[in-house]
């Protein structure tokens, strides 16, 4: 098994690992590696020190497993607010883009103490075991991470709670952004969360929006996740954020909905 999620190799380009894969089919990525190596190229982006409030992946058709090259722009430059583009290719198509909103950070503002809402936790992650996120037969981006449910069980249809943290490099040899972290964890809401048997029907995102009012800190990423599907065949995912210090963000999955 890999030790990271994406190799880079020459010319730019990353290759992706078997940790990629999803759990719709061996041939093409669960939308969390992608979405994290979009995440990478935004970070590399001039200036690095405004924070990313929105962000926004867009699947434009499967990520395959094969190398991805990434280019990324401001496409609204200024000092309090900006937005940054990235994509990714493959054999010269574009399969993901994703759209990034950056505010200007401060130093620190004088703020009342009720302007931060009441503080929500979750219980610690050590209070659960661990289980294996993707129920398939080959290697996928469910064995790259640490699940814990806390509520609700991933093969069970119906809301969860549960703790997930990557357990390796989104690029090799670097060390997760905390975006990065957060993505991942984020593009596993209508898994964990599924409202119906994932045996017989397919409940694909085409799209992940996060949305977050201060960086996750530390590695693990809590979600409290809730699917609803409707039967002209598309659904919604939405998720709370949580990290070890309370509530964070919020993230959406616009949902595929079909029977196999």
């Amino acid at each position: 098994m890999s030790d990271e999620l994406f190799s880079p190799i020459v010319g730019g380009a990353y290759r992706p690992t078997d940790l990629t894969r999803g759990p719709w089919s061996p041939d093409s990525q669960h939308g969390g590696p992608p979405s994290a190596l979009l995440a990478y190229a935004v970070e590399q982006t001039e200036p690095h020190s405004m924070f990313v409030a929105r962000f926004t992946v867009e699947f434009i058709r499967p990520v395959p497993l094969a190398p991805l090259t990434v280019t990324s722009r401001v496409t609204r430059p200024g000092r309090r607010v900006q937005l940054v583009e990235a994509t990714l290719a493959a054999d010269g198509e574009s399969v993901a883009r994703a759209m990034a909103l950056r505010i200007r950070m401060h130093n620190g503002i004088d703020l009342p103490p009720e302007a931060s809402g009441p503080t929500e936790t979750l219980p610690p992650p050590d209070s659960v075991e661990s289980v294996r996120l993707v129920p398939v037969d080959w290697v996928n981006f469910g064995d790259a991470l640490d699940t814990r449910p806390l509520i609700g069980g991933l093969t069970e249809p119906g809301p969860s709670v549960a703790w997930i943290r990557l357990r390796v490099p989104v690029v090799a040899g670097e060390e997760p952004s905390p975006l990065q972290r957060t993505l991942v964890a984020a593009d596993c809401g209508n898994g964990i969360s599924s409202a119906v048997d994932i045996d017989r029907y397919l409940f694909i995102n085409p799209d992940l929006t996060v949305y977050q009012h201060r960086p996750a800190a530390g590695e693990w990423i809590g979600l409290d996740a809730l699917t609803r599907l409707e039967s002209h065949g598309s659904g919604l995912a939405e998720s709370a954020l949580f990290d070890g210090g309370g509530r964070f963000g919020r993230s959406l999955q616009s949902l595929y909905v079909d029977q196999r």
